[in-house]
């Protein structure tokens, strides 16, 4: 189980990949994308189809983000999840989100298992928005009801 002081590490980290942010701008992956960055941090997109998301040079693989980063959060579908954990352990990523939210998720077990098994500090199936600071009321009713349900991460 993913612990705080793992999300809290990850957060910690002001840039980072995020994979699987989406080029239609309305999706949910931008609007998370949208939120790091303003709360001040340097997402770096990742899409192999993509030159830029909202405005920020994107990046066909991890391996070629420069700098490179080691911190990654997946927002992919979970058919491709496993393709990108092999990306992350190439290129040697210390850190992955894999997202989970109420609709969707990049969680897929083989790959969380595979970037475990490689040391990383794996987190499986959170929402980045219920840990941000200054997030919406949507978002912290949901760290709410994980808490009254016990499945909120603790230290």
């Amino acid at each position: 189980m993913t612990s705080k002081a793992q999300i809290d590490d990850f957060l910690a980290q002001k840039r980072f990949a995020f994979v699987g942010v989406s080029r239609r701008r309305n999706d949910f992956s931008r609007e998370l994308f949208r939120a790091f960055a303003k709360k001040g941090w340097e997402p770096v997109p990742v899409h192999p189809q993509a030159g830029e998301i909202e405005g920020v040079r994107c990046f066909p693989h991890i391996a070629d983000v420069y700098p490179p980063v080691d911190s990654v959060l997946l927002m992919t579908s979970p058919s491709v999840t496993d393709t990108v954990a092999e990306e992350c352990v190439a290129a040697g990523v210390k850190r992955v989100w894999f997202y989970g939210g109420a609709a969707s998720g990049a969680l897929n077990v083989q790959a969380v298992g595979r970037c475990a098994g490689q040391g990383m500090s794996v987190i499986a199936g959170e929402c980045p928005l219920m840990f941000l600071p200054g997030t919406g009321i949507v978002h912290r009713v949901h760290g709410l009801v994980k808490k009254i349900r016990g499945t909120y991460p603790s230290q």
